[in-house]
């Protein structure tokens, strides 16, 4: 892969204030880039993922990937690096620009290793991030002919089906009813109002989604810190979980939503410029929390096919 050296602290600041600067743009500009940019019937549905691994990225690099895929145009998901593209006997075209996205990882210093073993201690890891570039393969030429094939769509009705499937597969105490969607902590239950209530019923599932972004958080899951009031930073915060979360599930299943546009912008806008890493946090904590989500469905699934 590209350069990846260690960077000072200053160095992990910048990354930090790029990354959440780029984010806050875009919601001034009044795009949510958590929200796939679907923009092209040609776009496939789905979560971004590597060429060459064939693993989709997580945490903050969906929301980067898909800001790149909105920005340019690209109709494909599938990205790689430069030494990728050559692996898979391809190149990268001349002129072309790479997209930035981070990966998390930690070192031990030299001087700690040796205070940790004159103290009889574990040593403390210094934790960091590091960049590396990589690129959309419509950038590219010569790569093998199936990493352009989109993904197949499922038909509405089959999308409806495995959102209800996974909603089930849950476990959660979903009730349908009222005309409010929330979460109780204390008592572990769902409420939302009826599909038919919904202007467009779509939006039904984006909706279940995020009271399940919440219900992930619960100390027997996930273990959030759930005990949030309303117009508080840390209720923003939350919101801004489950919502990403949301969004995760509906593209992993191949379901389109119409955009939530201004719910909470100003809340979040608020987050974000106070705190450089919280869009960090978020996009990992809804990552985790989509993973939980789909890995449940998924096991479920696999154990009724079985049978």
């Amino acid at each position: 892969m590209a350069n990846q050296d260690k960077q000072t602290p200053g160095e992990r600041q910048t990354v930090y204030e790029e990354v959440t600067n780029r984010i806050i743009r875009e919601l001034e500009q009044g795009r949510v880039p958590w929200v796939q940019p679907w923009g092209s019937p040609s776009v496939p549905a789905g979560l971004p993922a590597n060429a060459d691994s064939g693993k989709c990225y997580s945490g903050i690099n969906i929301l980067l990937l898909w800001g790149a895929l909105f920005e340019h145009g690209f109709a494909s998901q599938t990205w790689l690096t430069y030494k990728q593209a050559q692996k898979l006997g391809g190149n990268v075209r001349k002129g072309e620009r790479s997209t930035t996205v981070v990966y998390a990882d930690s070192y031990i210093p030299k001087e700690e290793r040796k205070a940790a073993r004159e103290e009889g201690r574990e040593p403390a890891q210094v934790h960091f991030l590091k960049r590396y570039r990589v690129f959309n393969i419509e950038q590219c030429d010569g790569l093998p002919d199936h990493l352009y094939a989109d993904a197949p769509k499922l038909p509405e009705c089959e999308q409806n089906a495995c959102a209800e499937a996974l909603i089930k597969n849950t476990g959660a105490d979903f009730r349908i009813g009222g005309n409010r969607a929330f979460y109780v902590p204390a008592q572990d239950f769902i409420q939302v109002p009826p599909q038919p209530a919904f202007h467009e019923q779509i939006n039904y599932y984006r909706t279940c989604f995020h009271e399940l972004g919440h219900w992930t958080g619960h100390e027997t899951r996930l273990d959030r810190d759930l005990k949030t009031s309303t117009g508080t930073k840390a209720y923003a915060r939350e919101e801004l979980v489950a919502e990403m979360t949301s969004a995760f599930v509906c593209a992993a299943l191949s379901i389109t939503p119409t955009v939530r546009h201004t719910d909470y912008l100003g809340a979040w806008l608020e987050v974000l410029k106070e705190d450089n890493k919280a869009i960090f946090r978020a996009a990992s904590l809804a990552s985790k929390a989509a993973d939980f989500l789909l890995a449940s469905h998924r096991s479920n699934e696999e154990e009724r096919a079985a049978a």
